[in-house]
């Protein structure tokens, strides 16, 4: 017939859906090569048939033998889902999701100072049934629920975890710089994006046109303003219970010199400094050295040493006493008169000791020396 209708794909169909705005069409040539398929027929329920609806094929098997249709086509949204993945990667994928990004297609930034910075759908998760889609902004790097409730059916997974940062990596005049210079008055926080004279209609409210030197950083002017909390008028101090400590994530420097003057870990760079920070940290421990349990562990280590040292030199003490104890006693040497005489001998100034003749009879008279 020559309806309408005749003529719709099943991949126009689908993308025409409620809650599908979100994807653009793929090609069907993206779709019959195999290598792009990759793995995805043990992720895919009823493959043959789930592919033989989205290519819009006439199956070949006997209509007996096909399931319940409401199980193909959750396999072919499931299938379509998956290509859809990775077929925005591709340059023809990017140029068709370019275009939707240019005409907000995708929604904007529900934060109040990215001034309604265009958004673009983003997964948490490349695994399908995990998470449902996001939407990440360029400007303050962050991810949000889409507005609808009609986007909740859709999983992230279609989308992936790569595809919102190759986006920006591929089209730089369409992110956000990394640096920004506030040009308006502090009381313009009450009003993000506009000027104090943007109602005068003099020409020098005009913005001056913006560059980044940086040919591969964002080419477009970012919306860096700060909510600043108050009360009564006064800012709210950072050191305060309810103060705004995290606020600083959200700071930019001022001017691309400043992103030269940082290394890749956040510190200011300064020639000799720089250089002799450099020699100290490769000098430095590794911080398990610095742990505390380990510290612990090694001054009860030193103690246990210092008292096994403390008992064995007790031991040796005692060894050396005990050997004395055992050792023959010394024998008298008595001068030449005392051997004369038979009753009186001569010994060394102890008390209460008594000498023997050994196994001689009689009597030995003990005689004390002065």
């Amino acid at each position: 017939s020559s309806t309408p209708t005749s003529t719709l794909t099943w991949i126009s169909w689908f993308c025409s859906l409620p809650g599908h705005e979100y994807f653009c069409e793929v090609s069907e040539d993206f779709i019959e090569d195999d290598f792009n398929l990759t793995g995805l027929n043990a992720m895919v329920p009823f493959w043959k048939e789930a592919m033989e609806m989205v290519l819009d094929v006439e199956p070949d098997e006997d209509s007996s033998k096909i399931p319940d249709v409401s199980i193909v086509e959750a396999s072919a949204e499931l299938l379509y889902g998956l290509v859809h993945q990775r077929y925005i990667l591709t340059r023809a994928g990017l140029q068709a999701m370019v275009d939707k990004y240019e005409n907000a297609l995708f929604g904007v930034c529900p934060r109040v100072y990215c001034v309604g910075c265009n958004v673009v759908p983003s997964g948490r998760s490349d695994l399908p049934g995990l998470d449902t889609v996001k939407l990440f902004c360029p400007n303050c790097n962050d991810i949000y629920a889409p507005p609808s409730s009609r986007f909740q059916g859709v999983d992230g997974a279609f989308f992936g975890t790569t595809f919102a940062h190759l986006f920006f990596q591929s089209y730089r005049e369409l992110a956000p710089a990394p640096f920004y210079k506030p040009t308006s008055s502090p009381g313009s926080s009450m009003s993000p994006g506009r000027s104090p004279h943007s109602g005068s209609g003099s020409s020098s409210s005009r913005p001056s046109p913006f560059v980044n030197p940086n040919p591969h950083g964002g080419q477009k002017r970012p919306a860096g303003h700060i909510y600043q909390p108050r009360i009564y008028g006064f800012k709210v101090s950072e050191r305060a219970k309810t103060g705004p400590r995290m606020q600083w994530l959200r700071v930019r420097p001022e001017s691309p010199d400043e992103l030269d003057m940082v290394d890749w870990r956040g510190r200011w760079i300064d020639d000799d400094e720089y250089d002799e920070e450099e020699e100290a940290d490769e000098d430095d421990r590794h911080m398990e050295d610095f742990d505390a349990d380990d510290e612990e562990e090694e001054e009860e280590e030193e103690e246990e040493e210092e008292e096994e040292e403390g008992g064995s030199r007790r031991q040796i003490i005692r060894g050396e006493q005990y050997a004395d104890s055992l050792r023959p006693p010394t024998p008298i040497h008595l001068p030449s008169s005392a051997r004369t005489s038979p009753t009186s001998i001569a010994v060394p100034h102890i008390e209460d000791n008594v000498v023997t003749s050994g196994r001689a009879t009689g009597r030995v008279k003990v005689v004390r020396q002065y």
